[in-house]
């Protein structure tokens, strides 16, 4: 148990500093975790694309 549960951290780690490299200033923490617990337990692979399509959609969005 021990061991998914660092795995898991360790992922959203990774995720958060991915987003908060490609967003600079538009990263907001509290929207980040909208796409990172909105969808309850799922597979790493499916957060992780999860994420990325949040990112995506976040750099494309107006600023402000």
């Amino acid at each position: 148990m021990a061991c998914s549960y660092k795995v898991g951290h360790l992922k959203m780690v990774e995720l958060r500093e991915r987003a908060r490299a490609q967003l600079g200033d538009r990263f907001d923490i509290r929207a980040f975790h909208d796409p990172v617990l909105g969808n309850g337990a799922i597979p790493l692979a499916v957060l992780e694309a999860t994420v990325d399509d949040w990112i995506a959609a976040t750099r494309a969005a107006p600023a402000g």
